[in-house]
C-alpha cells in the first residue's frame, strides 16, 4: 500500500489561480482544478475560486463530512450552510427544475480529487553536505514525512543526494523513519526565521558513498 503523500499548508497556498486551484479541509488535501475547468464561466465556481490556496475546514462538519447545515429562518427546511454563497453541487435554496443534479457524488465527496494529506506540523532542518561543505536549510518539512521522502525535496539543491548516507550526531539514520522517529530534535521555534536560525536548528551531515546514485 502506497503511503499517502504530504502537503505543507504553504505549499497548497501557491495553487490560487483560477487554472491551478488547491484546497485542503478535514487533515487532506485537494486539486480542485479538474473541477474549475469542467465547469468553466459557472458563476457558482466564485466562492471556490475565492478560497483557492486556503484550508476550507470550517465548511465542514467534522463527523459527517459533509457541508455545515442549519435550519433556514423563512422555511424552517434543513439546508446546507453556505455564507459565502451557494457553490457547485450545493442544491438551490428552492426547487428548480432546471437544476442538473446527475453529477453523482459531490465534489467534496469525490475521491478523485484528493492528492494528499495536510502536515499537522512542520518542521526546519539543515542539510550539511560534508564533501562539498554546501549547508542547506530547508522550510517547513512535514514531521510526518520519511528521510526517504524529505530526500525527495532535497533532490533540487543535489540530484545525487541518494549516494550519500545520512547521519546525525554521527549516527546512522534509517531513512524510511522520519525526523522524530530518528530522534532528530526539533529546531528552537523562538529562533525559527531570524538570522540565528542556523545555530539552533537540527542538522544532517551527508557522508559521500562514492557513487552516482540519480533520481
Amino acid at each position: 500500500m502506497l503511503r499517502p503523500k504530504y502537503f505543507t499548508s504553504k505549499e497548497v497556498s501557491l495553487h490560487n489561480t483560477l487554472e491551478d486551484i488547491w484546497v485542503s479541509y478535514l487533515g487532506k488535501v485537494y486539486n480542485l482544478t479538474p473541477l474549475a475547468e469542467e465547469n468553466k464561466g459557472d458563476l457558482l465556481l466564485k466562492s471556490i475560486i475565492e478560497c483557492a490556496g486556503k484550508d476550507i475546514s470550517h465548511w465542514f462538519d467534522p463527523k459527517t463530512k459533509d457541508i455545515l447545515r442549519h435550519v433556514d429562518p423563512l422555511t424552517g427546511c434543513i439546508k446546507y450552510y453556505t455564507p459565502r454563497g451557494r457553490f457547485i453541487h450545493v442544491p438551490p435554496p428552492c426547487p428548480h427544475t432546471d437544476w442538473a443534479n446527475d453529477f453523482g457524488r459531490p465534489w467534496w465527496k469525490d475521491n478523485r480529487y484528493e492528492i494528499g494529506l495536510l502536515s499537522t506540523k512542520t518542521r526546519w532542518i539543515r542539510i550539511i553536505n560534508t564533501l562539498t561543505s554546501q549547508d542547506q536549510r530547508l522550510e517547513q518539512v512535514c514531521s510526518e514525512e520519511t528521510l526517504d521522502e524529505i530526500l525527495q525535496r532535497y533532490l533540487c539543491y543535489n540530484a545525487h543526494a541518494a549516494s550519500y548516507t545520512w547521519k546525525h550526531n554521527g549516527v546512522n539514520l534509517v531513512m524510511s523513519k522520519t525526523l522524530g522517529e530518528n530522534n532528530i530534535p526539533e529546531a528552537d521555534e523562538l529562533y525559527c526565521g531570524s538570522i540565528d536560525c542556523n545555530l539552533f536548528s537540527s542538522s544532517i551531515s551527508l557522508y559521500f558513498n562514492y557513487d552516482l546514485t540519480e533520481f
